[in-house]
């Protein structure tokens, strides 16, 4: 499959095909190039920094080819295993942080929860064959942006890469579904209150709970706006009211307080 190419002004251009014999996996022609506009975070000549953490060898070798391929990422270092993986936290700096859950000498909640420690500004991607709800849960709530599953179709490592450094998050969508589904039937029972549970009179607009359910399911900003109709700078209005009510500061936060209070 052919390849975008960025020209120097930043804009992508379908790189030419050569003509070859179709075989089973050939494509029938080349997919038609997306925009990638210039103050978006992820260009040639600055393109995201990404450290991989995966102790399956081919699954790491399949991920970080697609983080090659691609002009706006930059694969930064590479490690299969926890004590592997504190040696580039500490010693590389990255935009993105892509950890396995499951590795060989513990689970990757540590590196998660060290990760936000000492580089709150970055991102972090959990990529898994665990799918169950409490896993996913404990991901979002250390401060994950994104999880997907090993075996999931229809999923771009190195968009979903673009997509959280870019103010969005990602989730495998049967995951999605699932959490929608609790959302929609948590029984709204009144919850024991702690320093990290908003005041039990928060409430809500309609507004605001549509935002969070599309936040919910990995939609940025501007896909919101498009969704509900208003800009994306109104959608980012109304996350920072929801930021303020529920007292959190990501909207992984937010999304998953909303899930454990019944506020959506």
């Amino acid at each position: 499959m052919a390849e975008n190419t960025l020209t120097p002004s930043g804009d992508p251009t379908p790189a030419v095909m050569a003509p070859r014999r179709p075989g089973p996996s050939a494509p029938v022609c080349a997919p038609a190039a997306r925009l990638w506009p210039d103050f978006m975070t992820g260009q040639e000549k600055s393109p995201v920094r990404v450290l991989l953490i995966d102790d399956d060898e081919y699954m790491r070798r399949v991920i970080a080819q697609e983080l090659l391929s691609d002009l706006r990422i930059q694969l930064e270092g590479q490690a299969d295993s926890i004590r592997e993986g504190r040696k580039l936290l500490a010693t590389h700096a990255f935009d993105v942080l892509m950890v396995d859950l499951r590795l060989s000498d513990g689970m990757g909640f540590e590196l998660i929860a060290e990760a936000r420690r000492h580089h709150g500004n970055g991102e972090i991607i959990v990529i898994s064959a665990l799918e169950d709800d409490a896993h996913v849960l404990r991901a979002f709530e250390l401060g994950a942006t994104g999880y997907l599953l090993k075996n999931a179709w229809l999923q771009s490592f190195a968009d979903a890469v673009l997509h959280v450094v870019n103010g969005g998050a990602v989730i495998t969508p049967r995951l999605a579904r699932r959490l929608l589904h609790r959302l929609n039937h948590q029984p709204r029972e009144p919850q024991p209150a702690d320093d990290a549970s908003p005041p039990r009179d928060t409430t809500l607009t309609p507004r605001e709970s549509q935002v969070l359910r599309h936040v919910a399911s990995g939609y940025v900003s501007a896909e919101i706006g498009a969704k509900l109709g208003i800009t994306g700078q109104t959608v980012n209005v109304h996350i920072k009211s929801i930021y303020k009510k529920l007292h959190v500061h990501s909207r992984a936060q937010a999304v998953n307080l909303a899930v454990h209070t019944g506020l959506i």
